[in-house]
């Protein structure tokens, strides 16, 4: 009978988390279908959780098309250039709308259950862990759309709430819910199965409780400073903070069509290395290509100071992008040591981590640039902007060619990995910059930074460079360096040597680092708040991407190019040939618009949602605690 029970609710947890939950209400309904006494807590909030994994539609949708893109951690049109799919926002409202109705169930059993001859040894802890959860999971929907319900299961429409109330209740159910837990509760194994993060150790879900909750402190740091001093402190001061690889949330993804086929598995999306990230890889840390690769190689290394070959006629040079209408023709003298682990060259096709995937076009390297003749992009490293390349751009063969540029490594996209949803170099690149901020921390922000450093090279198997790096003062692309004294500006340009691709004709060209007017108006490149997020944005590729566009919406860091602009941009209107060369929140996306069922399905309630955002239902409207 047992068995039977647990398949009924799996039967029932895969309607509850796949059912079209077309309006926003469906999070306040009561989705229980089967006997409440045949319902563990344990089952809905492993459907919960197993749910946000994602099933391939939702997570190409949401986690691919919209936060890799919005987050710069792969070259994507789309959401970068303002672009928006009322299909893809509806796959990933509807899901959401399913965990949390799992969670929130969770949560209602516990409730009911505490007192009474249903309450077990861990009802209680259960109730802790499903808050923790579900404060994950409303923080995800807010930090996409922006105002949302925050209660469930009151039998009336749910009330849209301001992004602020949205965070000043998470961050009261983080603390109350840590609090609430008993370590020294013991769980069966038949019990620790339902939970696939952690396996109910209860320590390790405080220690991510208290640092999830110092990334939504953080989160308010720009709008509401002393609330988020005062959330931050108490939480990295608990003693107990994700600060192991041991204890990293992650859950084991597998092959298949279901909720924990991997998020970046779908054949047809290229996940071309982008500009943003390539610009703080290249000559980041002092550690030089020669000591990364293979013999086989080296010969293809181009020296210090190289620009690549200047196609002007093919590469668009509207955008700031500070590498803008060159091509890159051999690797990288010196680059971050993570970049050939995370990207693999075009060609390298005995690199394991080679992705096939795209089948003849992943392995053809060659192409061909229109009124000039072909390339062969074996063995090179290039990256490039978004936008519109007009006639530059139907051109050019190459520029967004699978085979003919970096493409993320297999081992993220064959549905082996386990996906990461925070992990031990967050909470020190968090730590540090409190430290900077002057808040009270448990160790100084150099300190918390060189070991958010070490828990990321540790995770990419390169600690053996770990001291070189830490060491460097070499400039990347956007003239920023690694060592944490020193703070010393880049010069406005830096003299790098080129060819002609036209002609062959060789010369010298002063490259600027790019003036990201988004922090201090320009004016510094080099300070540690930019160090921190530099490495944070680094080390949260590929599986935060989420959070890597929060810190941008958030700080305007790390620098973000621009789109290319050779046409104007429908979705950018505030982007133009006139003003490509600075930065302006109007020309990033801000958030997802909701659905548009919500308004013709909840009109009351999207009237409110809207009402709160202090703004128009628009992919340019930032959210509350983001840079404005």
């Amino acid at each position: 009978m047992k068995n039977i029970i647990k398949s009924t609710f799996v039967l029932f947890a895969a309607s509850l988390l796949v059912q079209s939950c077309s309006k926003f209400e469906e999070i306040n309904r009561d989705p229980k279908s089967a006997n409440e006494a045949q319902v563990e807590v344990e089952y809905a909030l492993n459907g919960s959780i197993i749910g946000a994994q994602m099933n391939p539609d939702v997570a190409e949708r949401s986690f691919v098309l919209y936060w890799k893109t919005g987050g710069r951690q792969h070259r994507q049109g789309g959401l970068s250039s303002g672009g928006y799919d009322d299909g893809w926002t509806t796959a990933y409202y509807n899901s959401v709308s399913g965990w949390l109705n799992g969670v929130n169930l969770a949560v209602e059993l516990a409730t009911k259950r505490i007192g009474t001859d249903a309450e077990k040894p861990y009802t209680k802890n259960l109730l802790q862990v499903s808050r923790i959860w579900r404060a994950y999971l409303l923080s995800e929907m807010s930090d996409n759309f922006g105002p949302i319900p925050i209660k469930a299961f009151q039998g009336v429409n749910p009330e849209f709430v301001s992004v602020k109330d949205v965070y000043y209740y998470l961050l009261q159910e983080l603390k109350e819910s840590i609090a609430a837990i008993d370590e020294s509760v013991a769980n069966t194994d038949e019990v620790k199965k339902y939970d696939p993060a952690f396996a109910f150790d209860y320590n390790k879900w405080k220690r991510y409780g208290n640092s999830l909750r110092m990334r939504l402190a953080m989160r308010l740091s720009e709008v509401d400073p002393g609330k988020a001093k005062t959330e931050f402190e108490e939480a990295a001061n608990s003693g107990l903070l994700l600060t192991e690889s041991s204890q990293i949330f992650k859950v084991q993804e597998k092959p298949g069509w279901d909720d924990l086929t991997g998020v970046m598995s779908r054949e047809w999306n290229a996940q071309l290395i982008s500009a943003t990230l390539n610009n703080l890889y290249v000559n980041l840390g002092g550690v030089p290509s020669a000591a990364q690769l293979p013999d086989s190689l080296q010969s293809h290394i181009k020296p210090a100071n190289w620009a690549g070959l200047r196609f002007l006629n093919h590469f668009s040079q509207r955008t700031n992008e500070p590498m803008a209408g060159y091509w890159f023709d051999g690797l990288q003298n010196t680059i971050d040591p993570r970049a050939y682990k995370t990207f693999i060259i075009p060609g390298q096709f005995n690199n394991p981590d080679f992705c096939p995937y795209g089948g003849d076009n992943a392995k053809t390297t060659v192409r061909s640039l229109d009124d000039f003749g072909d390339i062969n992009a074996a063995y090179t490293w290039n990256a490039t902007t978004t936008g519109d390349w007009g006639t530059k751009g139907a051109k050019n063969k190459v520029y967004t060619f699978e085979g003919t540029n970096p493409r993320l490594a297999l081992r993220f996209r064959n549905s082996t990995a386990q996906r990461i949803f925070f992990a031990p170099w967050e909470t020190y690149f968090l730590l540090a910059e409190g430290s900077v901020r002057g808040w009270t921390t448990p160790m100084t922000a150099q300190a918390a930074y060189e070991a958010g450093i070490g828990s990321s090279f540790e995770y990419w198997g390169v600690s053996q460079f770990l001291g070189t790096y830490l060491a460097s003062q070499a400039y990347n692309n956007d003239g920023t360096s690694v060592s944490w004294t020193h703070t010393v500006e880049p010069g406005a340009t830096h003299t790098m040597n080129y060819k002609d691709g036209y002609t062959g004709t060789a010369g010298t060209v002063n490259i600027a680092y790019p003036v990201n007017t988004l922090y201090k108006n320009g004016a510094v490149r080099n300070d540690q708040l930019t160090k921190i997020i530099t490495q944070k944005f680094i080390a949260q590729v590929p599986w935060l991407p989420l959070e890597s566009w929060s810190d941008q919406r958030r700080l305007g860091l790390p620098f973000y190019e621009n789109p290319a602009i050779e046409n104007p941009l429908p979705n950018l209107p505030g982007l133009t040939a006139a003003n490509f060369m600075t930065s302006n929140i109007q020309f990033f996306p801000q958030r997802i618009k909701y659905p548009s069922s919500l308004a013709s399905s909840n009109a009351n309630g999207y009237a409110q949602a809207t009402a709160l955002l202090n703004g128009t239902d628009a992919i340019l409207t930032p959210l509350w605690w983001a840079k404005h």
